[in-house]
């Protein structure tokens, strides 16, 4: 039976083979409608999660599925245009695996982004909000198991998950282009419905101002390999239980699709500052 370990050095081995001498310095995760920062790559290769050992497929509209690598604002990258959840009934390993590959390969920075849902009220469809923390209601973790410690260590401390250092440049880089942003608190639950009324006003009473399916367990596993995070969301929609109405996917993917250039303004400003 092979390991984790095995498992991501695989994946690493395989795509060393089709890179060549090329190594990224930062990963990046694309959610739903946002895979505008991937056309910004001066892509050296593509490549089907299909063809990746141990990656699952990506089934979920608005996820292309796929690895792109090359430079961004001058900076190594390896990007992932569509991610994994745990709703498509994919182990959590599996959603994680690329982050672990991503270090293996070299990347010692991670940005993440997602569509998700407004809890706060001062919050419109449409914004920007950047993850300052997050609270985890999937009801699963990563890290569960026999822990390998050339992986991470056993008890990783989460007293800054997302770096602030990451965090006050993508400030000033939304400044510098006229972008408003928030800071806040993203909650994961497992999807993949939406939720109710009573769940909106539970998961805002714990103080989240966004809640989306994706996210946390990337975020878990990118700490426990020493990479520094940094996590960006698009709220799609407002989920005010007193004023709450029913959306569509179809819906959120175009409120990401008009929202995602002005994260992608963002990225490529902090990316050319690593």
């Amino acid at each position: 039976m092979t390991t984790l370990h095995d498992r991501v050095s695989e994946a690493a081995r395989a795509l060393k083979r089709r890179m060549g001498a090329f190594r990224p310095r930062v990963g990046i995760v694309l959610g739903t409608g946002l895979g505008g920062v991937a056309k910004r790559i001066k892509a050296k290769g593509r490549l089907p999660y299909g063809q990746v050992p141990h990656f699952p497929a990506s089934t979920v509209q608005g996820h292309s599925g796929r690895l792109v690598w090359g430079t961004l604002e001058g900076t190594p990258v390896l990007a992932m245009e569509g991610r994994f959840h745990v709703y498509e009934g994919h182990s959590l390993e599996q959603i994680t695996l690329p982050v672990r590959v991503m270090r293996a390969l070299g990347a010692k920075t991670l940005l993440v982004s997602n569509a998700c849902g407004g809890l706060n009220p001062q919050f419109q469809a449409g914004d920007l909000m950047l993850i300052e923390d997050h609270i985890n209601l999937m009801g699963v973790n990563p890290l569960i198991g026999p822990n390998d410690e050339r992986l991470g260590p056993r008890f990783p401390d989460m007293s800054e998950p997302y770096c602030l250092d990451l965090i006050a440049k993508a400030e000033k880089a939304a400044l510098k282009h006229g972008i408003g942003t928030h800071r806040g608190v993203y909650v994961a639950v497992s999807g993949p419905n939406l939720e109710t009324r009573a769940e909106y006003r539970m998961l805002r009473g714990m103080a989240a101002d966004v809640v989306g399916m994706s996210t946390v367990p990337e975020v878990i596993t990118a700490v426990h390999a020493g990479m520094k995070v940094l996590g960006l969301s698009i709220i799609t929609d407002r989920c005010l239980p007193d004023a709450l109405k029913p959306t569509t996917l179809a819906e959120i993917i175009h409120v990401a699709n008009q929202a995602e250039p002005k994260l992608t303004a963002i990225v490529r400003e902090v990316v050319k500052g690593l």
